[in-house]
């Protein structure tokens, strides 16, 4: 693998260095990881990537399970200029929109950026998990930021409107999670073959339906081109109807 390209400028600061050292080495990790797997990379390969000295990122990191934390929180923050997702433009934006559908969309394609970075990295996890204490510690510690992180966003939502009756917040965090989590959109997106937009659009309205109540057709409801729009289900038809006459 080529090692990563250096992008710090002469004149930083010693302490803006080692943060650019610092992720530049976590970087370098979430693209072996992705591409290797966890059980296959190497500190070492890792460090070549970077560009470092092995024993930097030992002194950094310490184990790979550390660095392995640190790829979660790169893919979570982005790389242009990590932040944390409730300092991101997206979530500022869910908070001051008063519409719950038009609140959801920004928070879906928000965290579906987020998702898109996180799921080849879950994947990988999820095996070397199988058969590492260390590597399932930090899966679970991500799944339990994750849901406190979607809970909270659930609360700043249902108080522009109520949750579907008899839907108790711990029950809409697990749909939310399910809905625009690494799973579902590994299955939609990496199996299936949806574009990132036909999911956005999904796990919008689906969102809307099983989590609000909305129902599907009432003003409002948030649903666009796409996957779902009646554009894309005639042509749904006719390709399956062209597909029967095909056959037969």
């Amino acid at each position: 693998m080529p090692a990563v390209k250096r992008s710090v400028p002469a004149k930083l600061t010693r302490r803006e260095r080692a943060k650019a050292t610092h992720w530049r080495i976590v970087k370098a990790a979430y693209t072996l990881f992705c591409a290797r797997g966890y059980a296959g990379t190497t500190m070492a390969q890792v460090a070549a990537a970077a560009g470092v000295a092995v024993q930097t990122v030992y002194f950094a990191f310490h184990t790979k399970s550390l660095l392995l934390s640190r790829a979660y929180d790169f893919a979570v923050m982005g790389e242009d200029e990590p932040l944390s997702p409730d300092k991101q433009p997206w979530y500022g934006a869910m908070t001051a929109e008063q519409d719950v559908a038009k609140a959801l969309r920004h928070l879906v394609t928000g965290v579906g950026e987020i998702t898109r970075r996180v799921t080849p990295l879950y994947l990988v996890a999820r095996v070397a998990a199988d058969g590492d204490p260390e590597a399932a510690r930090v899966m679970a510690f991500h799944g339990r930021w994750a849901a406190d992180g979607f809970r909270q966003m659930l609360e700043l939502l249902r108080a522009k409107a109520g949750l579907r009756p008899g839907l108790s917040l711990q029950r809409a965090t697990d749909l939310l999670l399910l809905f625009v989590g690494a799973d579902v959109y590994h299955v939609l997106v990496g199996v299936d073959g949806w574009s990132h937009e036909e999911w956005t659009d999904w796990a919008v309205s689906t969102a809307a339906e099983q989590i609000f109540g909305r129902s599907r057709g009432e003003p409002g409801f948030p649903i666009r081109g796409g996957r779902f729009s009646p554009a894309s289900r005639r042509r749904d038809h006719d390709a399956t109807q062209a597909e029967h006459r095909h056959k037969g």
